[in-house]
């Protein structure tokens, strides 16, 4: 039996939006179950931006979430082994395939593609991220 606690990788290209959004969500999510250790979570990019997107955290601090103080990581084969499952936030960002690491991916909503920008787009992604998360939160834990 694996008594090894959950842990998740979110993954996205820059590292400055989407997999730190799921990141801070997916704290709040387990924070909310009364179970905000129940998980190790982290997050990294392929190829990671300088700094968090200003309007990702400002959209999650609406809702609680502060991802201010994080910074854009390098995403390594080490760190996709020791979460041992990884999720792949959209669709540009490419992982590699290793031997006992889960990998998903959520193509997330784009709002952009709708003719949506700047505040209303980020709120539309922070919202379709979240159910994601509550979906995996409550597959894993």
């Amino acid at each position: 039996m694996n008594t090894r606690k959950p842990a998740v990788l979110f993954v996205c290209v820059k590292n400055g939006g989407k997999s730190q959004m799921a990141a801070g969500l997916m704290h709040q999510e387990l924070k909310n179950q009364g179970r905000p250790d129940a998980v190790d979570i982290s997050s990294a990019g392929t190829l990671p931006g300088k700094q968090i997107n200003a309007l990702s955290a400002e959209v999650l601090n609406e809702v609680g979430v502060d991802i201010t103080g994080q910074r854009p990581t390098q995403l390594t084969e080490e760190a996709m082994l020791d979460a041992g499952h990884v999720v792949v936030l959209g669709a540009e960002a490419e992982v590699p395939e290793l031997e006992g690491v889960t990998v998903e991916r959520w193509i997330t909503d784009e709002p952009s593609e709708r003719g949506i920008e700047g505040r209303e787009r980020m709120e539309l992604v922070r919202d379709d991220i979240q159910r994601h998360v509550r979906e995996l939160a409550a597959r894993i834990i």
